[in-house]
């Protein structure tokens, strides 16, 4: 009993080895059967499927008996999520192998039957990321470079590839090599080789189907050309604003902003079209565009709010962005897979949404606190702000499921493009809404200014008084509208003059308001006490305590005998028949209480002549930056020049500020004068 148990299993053993062996020599699966005459079949399959890579693989009479099995036949209702097209089948990610990228390859034996000679192959419209086609072992086309260095992989675009004239009867094998970079699954969560059937028919059957999917490319980037032509209005729109407005920075941040989107979209744009870029431009697209185009979306709206510590945030914002920049580097090709292990996906991509998320942090942080300090504006752009960040994380939202993209009319359009479109009309109407009323503002200021112009005429001498024993000249040139320097002379009742002439700090209307309080301080300190010295004590004591409210100032008073008592509060000294007056130096009004002033006297004889100037003539600047400054100042006194003169060859210079000239000439004692 036991020998014939023996003998079974032996018997058992040996049938068992001879059916592997035979099964190892026996033929493949049957070829399918193809009769075209003018038509197209889809080559649906099923194929047999296999990853890695072997260039044996081409060869028609390799054994693929033990490959697994791929069906490209659609779903129902199916279509493509980029273009919209029907029909759309999920890669080898979503079917059995997960986390695959690299090489594999497609095999399906067919048996044509056609009586015609030109028959080609047309590939689907979507597949990732590169392939090469094989007939009968031979190489018919390839989209995508594929060196010994590697793969150069471009977005999917339709090809047709025409079949050898020895393979368009009879039995054929066709075996397609496909190439995926690691990190396309990211982008894709059905990703992997082919989204479709490849199709066989006659090369002009199959040439309307070709036109047919460049069609259906079109139609995905209308929503692009949209969104391109609109970020250009808005860009032109807001550094147009800004070149009229210096200063409101949310114009240039928002021109900024849609240069950057523009210039990622036109990319997408010369992707999707041409094979002038590989998918490595992903990297300048996910890595350096996005990052960069979030931090201006947050930037602007923090400038759009008017907050305040902007430095702080600047350096926040762009810190972010350049850490968000590194670790979504990493995540894409030629880096990730090669340079950066595979595993690092584990740490790198929580990571990225991470920094990701806390940029629409401080988005949101800038909303909040823009809302809390103009709720009417604020509210106003709330929904711009969320249409922003809509855009701003499609990607996330379509892992929640959210439809990334819509296809009305076979028209695709993007949630992202969709978005910011909107989001940018309503900024736009943000933006003329702000400038109107900029202008306003501007205007009511202009009315101000000329209002205060006004005053300031009345203010600021045009004739100047006549008074025996002196010859008097001035001349005024303001830099602006209205002017920071003043001046005086007037005619004491005892045939003196006093002359006063100095300059406030600050430009426009706050220093013509400040104008307009020492002028009229000046005149009814006149009426009661013309000492110089008094004067000024007078005038810093109306200056202490008001802010900012500085000015220098030199008075001085010319009795009728030609005596001079001067007095200076940090104003330029005067300069005698072309010589400059040394005096001592003191601090202007306005910066401390109580402060001393020099004072000096000295005596005119007849002829002599006093020329009072201010700043506006050192500071005169060229355009190569050169001051006219004291040497020249001191060159154009001496010739004893009238006013007009010296204010003009200042002016001609290069008038930087107000300039102010006052001479006065003692011609000598009345009669009149000596007896009072």
């Amino acid at each position: 009993m036991r020998v014939m148990r023996l003998i079974v299993v032996l018997g058992l053993l040996s049938v068992s080895l001879l059916t592997v062996a035979w099964a190892q020599r026996a033929p493949a699966a049957p070829a399918q059967t193809l009769t075209l005459g003018n038509s197209t079949a889809p080559l649906t399959g099923p194929w047999k499927f296999h990853t890695g890579d072997e260039r044996r693989w081409a060869d028609p009479d390799f054994d693929d008996s033990t490959w697994g099995t791929m069906d490209l036949t659609p779903p129902p209702g199916s279509y493509d999520p980029q273009i919209g097209s029907s029909g759309y089948v999920p890669g080898w990610t979503a079917r059995g192998y997960r986390g695959h990228s690299g090489y594999a390859w497609y095999r399906l034996r067919i048996e044509i039957e056609s009586g015609q000679t030109a028959l080609a192959l047309k590939m689907p419209d979507n597949f990732d990321d590169a392939y090469q086609v094989y007939v009968n072992g031979q190489l018919i086309g390839q989209f995508g470079r594929f060196t010994a260095h590697g793969v150069t992989a471009y977005v999917a675009l339709p090809r047709v590839f025409p079949l050898p004239a020895n393979s368009r009867s009879g039995p054929a094998t066709i075996a397609i090599r496909m190439w995926m970079a690691a990190f396309t699954p990211m982008v894709d969560q059905d990703a992997g080789g082919l989204h479709g059937p490849p199709v066989l028919g006659h090369a002009s059957a199959l040439d309307g189907l070709l036109r047919l999917d460049w069609d259906a490319v079109d139609r995905s980037q209308y929503d692009d050309f949209v969104e391109i032509a609109i970020l250009l209005v808005a860009l032109l729109v807001a550094f147009g604003l800004f070149w009229l407005d210096r200063a409101e920075p949310a114009y240039l941040w928002l021109s900024l902003t849609c240069a950057v989107i523009m210039a990622r979209v036109l990319v997408v744009v010369v992707l999707n079209f041409t094979t002038w870029i590989g998918v490595s431009s992903f990297l300048i697209e996910d890595a350096i565009f996005t990052p960069a185009y979030i931090g201006l979306w947050v930037l602007f709206w923090a400038y759009w709010f008017r907050l305040n510590r902007m430095g702080g945030l600047q350096r926040a914002v762009w810190g972010l962005v350049v850490l968000l920049g590194m670790t979504t580097a990493m995540l894409r090709w030629p880096l990730y897979g090669d340079v950066v292990p595979v595993h690092a996906i584990t740490y790198l991509l929580p990571l990225t949404y991470a920094l990701k998320l806390l940029l629409g942090a401080l988005l949101v942080w800038v909303t909040v606190r823009g809302i809390r300090k103009d709720p009417a504006e604020g509210w106003m752009a709330l929904p711009a702000v969320v249409l922003v960040v809509i855009s701003l994380y499609q990607q996330e939202l379509t892992v929640l499921h959210f439809p990334g993209a819509f296809f009305p009319y076979g028209i695709s359009i993007t949630l992202n493009a969709a978005a910011t479109i909107l989001s940018l009309a309503i900024i736009t109407v943000l933006l003329l809404r702000r400038f109107l009323r900029s202008q306003r503002q501007q205007e009511q200021l202009k009315q101000e200014i000329e209002q205060a112009r006004q005053v300031q005429q009345v203010l600021i001498p045009e004739a100047l008084p006549s008074i025996p024993g002196f010859a008097l000249e001035s001349e005024y040139r303001p830099a602006q509208q209205v002017g920071g320097d003043f001046f005086q002379i007037l005619a004491g009742d005892d045939g003196s003059v006093l002359a006063v002439i100095g300059d406030v700090s600050g430009k426009g209307l706050k220093a013509a308001m400040l104008v307009s309080l020492i002028v009229g301080a000046i005149r009814n300190q006149m009426e009661t006490n013309s000492d110089p010295l008094s004067m000024l004590e007078s005038l810093n004591r109306r200056l202490i305590g008001r802010g900012n409210a500085q000015a220098t100032c030199l008075v001085l008073r010319i009795a009728p005998d030609g005596g001079v008592t001067l007095a200076n509060a940090g104003h330029l000294p005067p300069y005698l028949n072309g010589k400059e007056v040394a005096m001592e130096g003191a601090l202007p009004l306005g910066v401390m209480a109580g402060a001393e002033f020099s004072v000096m006297q000295f005596p005119l004889e007849p002829g002599d002549r006093l020329t009072l100037l201010t700043d506006g003539i050192v500071e005169a600047q060229s355009e190569k930056r050169e001051l006219f400054g004291f040497a020249r100042t001191h060159e154009l006194m001496q010739q004893e020049r009238p006013a007009a003169e010296i204010a003009a060859a200042a002016q001609k210079f290069g008038q930087n500020d107000d300039i102010t000239v006052l001479r006065v000439e003692f011609t000598g004692a009345t009669e009149e004068a000596l007896v009072r």
